[in-house]
């Protein structure tokens, strides 16, 4: 194993992480604001059918990234109308939506373009690589960022904004407040559904950047149930992170290295046990997560 290996799987975990962190920010927000959203992955799944429909009919990248934003945002909306506003149980829906959108894509793939199973066309425009004119040179670092999308460069930045939102400003002290007991924050005059809406439909769209960087970054494609667990993923990456933007980051940066080791080693090992890997990797983190979170609370009880 030499530097050059390395930087290839340290490339491959960044590709990775970029779609999982963005639906990981987006289960974080949700869990601030006291919503329980399973959608992730029918939000994550719907971007991308929508982002790769408009970049086959236009050939724009903008419109396509702008579609799969739109897209999951819409999914939001409607979790953010059925969970929050009228009370809906959150396992039914989000349950029912993963379902929905999973069926509904492979549907609409063979009524649009009357294929089965993935859709790849030689007019799909990925996402611009960028290599960084100087960086590009430096023997390892250049390989470690070659061929990344403005995307996978976003999703930090997006992070930072959301941490300095939700613990440096007013509205994000509102925001957390109705997490922490909805019921005083209402009292106080803060309008606690509105905000939990909100906040879900910002997940949704932050989900749908996710799936749109996963259909549109390195590869250009779509497959059917092509985020393949990855909203679930998300999910566990916000638990492990506290639901804390910058811990999320670290929490997705190990998904991403699970699965960039997978792609490593499938040379090595049968694709069927290199593709399990971050799903064990889920199971193995959120159980040690569990139980030094009980530990922890019978300390507290102890003392």
């Amino acid at each position: 194993m030499n530097s050059a290996y390395i930087a290839s799987i340290v490339n491959s975990t960044l590709r990775s992480t970029t779609p999982i962190l963005l639906a990981a920010l987006g289960c974080a927000i949700c869990s601030r604001v006291g919503v329980f959203n399973i959608a992730l992955e029918a939000q994550m799944l719907i971007a991308c059918f929508c982002s790769i429909v408009v970049n086959y009919f236009t050939g724009s990248v903008i419109l396509s990234v702008l579609a799969g934003i739109v897209s999951g945002a819409l999914v939001g909306a409607v979790v953010a109308v059925l969970q929050v506003k009228y009370k809906a149980p959150d396992m039914v829906i989000g349950t029912s939506l993963n379902l929905l959108i999973n069926g509904l894509t492979t549907f609409l793939l063979y009524m649009i373009f009357d294929v089965r199973g993935r859709l790849v066309d030689e007019r799909l425009v990925p996402i611009y690589k960028i290599n960084l004119p100087v960086i590009k040179d430096i023997p390892f670092l250049g390989r470690v960022l070659e061929n990344l999308t403005i995307i996978d460069y976003l999703c930090y930045v997006i992070a930072i904004v959301l941490f300095i939102f939700l613990f440096k400003t007013v509205a994000g002290y509102r925001t957390l407040s109705v997490g922490i007991n909805k019921a005083a924050a209402e009292s106080l005059g803060t309008k606690g559904t509105r905000i939990q809406m909100w906040m879900v439909i910002l997940s949704g769209a932050l989900c749908g950047l996710g799936g749109t960087a996963l259909s549109m970054g390195q590869v250009t494609m779509f497959t059917e149930n092509m985020t393949s667990g990855r909203g679930f993923i998300a999910m566990a990456a916000s638990s492990l992170g506290m639901s804390h933007p910058l811990l999320v980051i670290f929490s997705s940066l190990f998904f991403g290295l699970c699965q960039g080791i997978g792609v490593a080693l499938q040379n090595v090992i049968k694709s069927q046990l290199t593709s399990a890997l971050p799903y064990i990797a889920t199971i193995v983190a959120l159980v040690i997560f569990s139980r030094r979170t009980t530990s922890s609370g019978k300390l507290r009880k102890k003392g």
